[in-house]
């Protein structure tokens, strides 16, 4: 909305400020972290009140249900205000016009809309199973991967390239299989997520360091000189998607400010399913899709460990953890919670780094 009044420049030049992506950019971290400050306290009550409150203990583990015992009648559902501010400020300060920001917008809104359906249907159907299907979850995963995929693939300005990095001129195009890619990369990306929020903050602060990398890398991707110079695609408006990653940025911080241990709210499946899926759907517009299992890497082994621990006891009877995912092993082996999420948030923040070295690594 605000972009907008850039165009009237003449008449007040002042508004020319609000032409700079990086101005905007950081002005819609700012919003989205006041805004979580201040609809926080407000939905955190109003959870209380409607008992939308998280079931903890999971019943197939009793040694893990024990570190679960505070964490029962904790509020859920917190993803409510992270996304609504997300979406909110990028409506005050991004070019509403822009595919890419439009693209994303439908990615969180879809996936947001899928993970409160699950919530909501995990919240009355307490005795029935938890949530929607795996299968249902898939199914709508699978078609918003398709349609943006589909998207890609026959837009002039995209391509079904994929970009390697440390190899300046190795590119493989996946042509027609490119639209299945962006369906694996929905589904990896918001399961990711999901299944790494389960303890305070721990979640919530990967996706901190991963929105803040892919923010910058947006901005490179779309700027001409900058991604001449540093041997990548540049994508004509790519550049307009670092004001979306800077609102997920400001989200993140304001979000964390209740959810760090001991959290006062649990985001949900409304909250972890968007935020992965939006993350993976931006890499794939910007045509890092390669680095975000660099940048991705929790998230990424998070995964790993549960597919391994799955195949494991399948095919051998034997199970290679104590539990998964794998800070749940790392509790059961008897590291503190505050010391797991920590660490963790250490190592998203050294893989992004390593990932903005990777460009001139070529």
């Amino acid at each position: 909305m605000f972009y907008y009044l850039s165009q009237f420049k003449d008449i007040f030049f002042g508004f020319n400020i609000l032409h700079y992506i990086t101005f905007r950019a950081g002005m819609a971290g700012l919003t989205t972290f006041l805004l979580c400050l201040l609809l926080g306290p407000l939905f955190i009550r109003k959870l209380k009140e409607h008992k939308v409150k998280e079931v903890a203990k999971r019943g197939d583990c009793p040694d893990l249900d024990k570190f679960m015992e505070s964490k029962e009648g904790t509020p859920t559902m917190g993803g409510v205000f992270i996304i609504s501010s997300i979406l909110l400020s990028v409506l005050l300060w991004a070019d509403m016009l822009n595919p890419y920001v439009l693209l994303s917008c439908l990615t969180c809104v879809w996936l947001a809309v899928l993970g409160f359906i699950d919530d909501y249907s995990k919240l009355t159907h307490k005795g029935k199973g938890r949530g929607l299907s795996k299968r249902t979850k898939l199914l709508w995963e699978i078609l918003l991967g398709c349609l943006i995929g589909t998207y890609v693939y026959f837009h002039p300005q995209t391509s079904t390239r994929i970009d390697l990095p440390f190899l300046k001129n190795v590119i493989i195009n996946l042509g027609i299989f490119y639209i299945p890619f962006v369906a694996f990369v929905v589904i990896g990306t918001s399961n990711a997520v999901n299944l790494t929020d389960g303890l305070d903050g721990l979640a919530i602060g990967c996706v901190l360091m991963v929105s803040m990398a892919l923010a910058v890398l947006s901005y490179v991707t779309g700027h001409v000189k900058i991604s001449e110079y540093l041997f990548i695609p540049f994508i004509p408006g790519a550049g307009e998607l670092t004001v979306f990653c800077a609102a997920m940025v400001g989200a993140s911080l304001g979000f964390l400010w209740f959810n760090c241990h001991p959290a006062s709210v649990f985001m949900g499946d409304v909250g972890s399913l968007p935020l992965g899926g939006t993350l993976g759907i931006i890499a794939v517009i910007i045509k890092k899709e390669v680095l975000l299992f660099i940048l991705g890497g929790v998230f990424v082994f998070e995964c790993v460990s549960v597919i391994i621990q799955v195949i494991s006891f399948k095919t051998r009877g034997k199970r290679v953890f104590k539990m998964s995912p794998f800070h749940h092993h790392l509790q059961l082996s008897g590291w503190k919670e505050s010391k797991i999420i920590v660490r963790f948030w250490i190592i998203a923040a050294v893989l992004a780094v390593i990932t903005l070295m990777t460009l001139k690594i070529r």
